[in-house]
């Protein structure tokens, strides 16, 4: 509705992951290096955490998009699995075919899938998103499948991303041994009120509406504020403000605009 008005592409602030709108603060960047080191040098399991809506999916999206031919790729979205529903989902993931359905055919076919990748100089990666809501028994399944190796090096690099709960689970003493195999952990933070300005500015870039649209620094300071620098909320408010500034027919978004904007979220729920 606003994006004909303040000459916009597409709405800059849809929540929707788009690696297109990845704005890499000094933080995201560290992260990104740290999956990207993780799994290049072959170091088996890495796990990524942080608050919900920080950007952790967004982050997987742009990582897979950094990996070329040489790196085989699967991702798993819904991890609220069986341990041989995992294994399933896996093989379906890196499209391996099948006829038998049991947990030791599929580990047999995903071993066999591995030792071929690595004869050919090709590395498997598997991530595995919201991975604080996996079953216990599951997590631990992931902790065989880093058996999966050669004499030399892992033969699967297993990305655990999750929220701060998963940081409490894998610090569980039943969960000693797989945590123990974590090698690279990063736990990503919220935007400074700095970086919520950079933050927005990237995005109406992106949408094409430089010049076109402002947020003023009462504006910033009122986002941030009930965002607590959370990349989710800032986009919900920042929305919902551009929706309001259209019906005010403004291209200055300020304080007041910011503020009707978190009453309507408010109300909706």
């Amino acid at each position: 509705m606003y994006t004909d008005y303040y000459r916009l592409s597409d709405e800059p602030f849809n929540i929707t992951p788009d690696p297109r709108y990845l704005y890499l603060t000094a933080r995201h960047r560290e992260a990104i290096n740290h999956l990207l080191f993780g799994v290049r040098q072959r170091k088996g399991f890495i796990c990524l955490t942080g608050e919900v809506g920080t950007g952790k999916t967004t982050l997987c999206r742009a990582l897979l998009r950094q990996l070329d031919e040489m790196f085989e790729t699967a991702l798993i979205l819904n991890p609220v699995l069986t341990e041989t529903q995992l294994l399933r989902a896996i093989v379906d993931e890196f499209r391996i075919e099948t006829k038998r359905r049991d947990r030791l055919g599929y580990m047999t076919l995903l071993n066999e899938f591995l030792l071929k990748l690595d004869a050919a100089g090709r590395t498997a990666v598997l991530i595995i998103d919201e991975a604080q809501d996996m079953p216990n028994d599951t997590l631990e399944m992931t902790r065989l499948l880093s058996n999966l190796e050669t004499d030399s090096r892992k033969l699967l690099q297993i990305v655990l991303v999750g929220q701060p709960e998963l940081r409490d689970k894998l610090a569980k003493p039943s969960l000693r041994q797989l945590s123990q195999r974590i090698t690279v952990r990063y736990h990503l933070d919220n935007l400074t009120r700095d970086e919520t300005e950079l933050y927005i500015r990237h995005r109406l870039s992106v949408a094409g509406g430089d010049g076109v649209v402002q947020f003023d620094g009462s504006a910033i300071k009122e986002i941030h504020h009930h965002s607590n620098g959370t990349p989710r909320l800032i986009n919900a408010i920042s929305d919902k403000a551009l929706l309001a500034g259209f019906v005010y027919r403004t291209g200055t978004i300020d304080r007041r605009i910011i503020r009707l904007a978190v009453r309507e979220l408010k109300e909706a729920g």
